[in-house]
């Protein structure tokens, strides 16, 4: 699969931007913001600080369950070839079955 180095090198990128520590971005000072744009600091940043670790959390799972599943599908296709080979063609035929089909019902309305 040509695209396998491509995506293992984007999640693996995800992967390293979500575990590197959270860098600090600078609040703005009274003197940095307008006159007529002072406003209170709402009540519910550590709520919403909260929600986004649980976000970053989650997606840090995701990212690495998909790894995993890649490089499960990678070991299995190595361990065999030919069923692997023999299996993408059967599917292939399938998906072109199938939308041979759709576009034929699509043209005959």
């Amino acid at each position: 699969m040509a695209a396998d180095p491509v995506l293992s090198r984007e999640l693996k990128s995800l992967h390293e931007e979500l575990s590197a520590p959270r860098r600090e971005r600078p609040s703005p000072t009274a003197d940095d913001v307008p006159a007529g744009e002072k406003t209170a600091v709402p009540a519910n940043q550590p709520e919403d600080a909260a929600e986004e670790q649980q976000q970053r959390n989650e997606l840090r799972e995701f990212v690495n369950t998909i790894t995993e599943f890649f490089k499960e599908a990678e070991d299995d296709a190595s361990a065999h070839p030919t069923a692997s080979v023999i299996g993408a063609m059967v599917l292939g035929i399938l998906i072109g079955r199938l939308l041979g089909r759709r576009q034929e019902l699509q043209h005959d309305r």
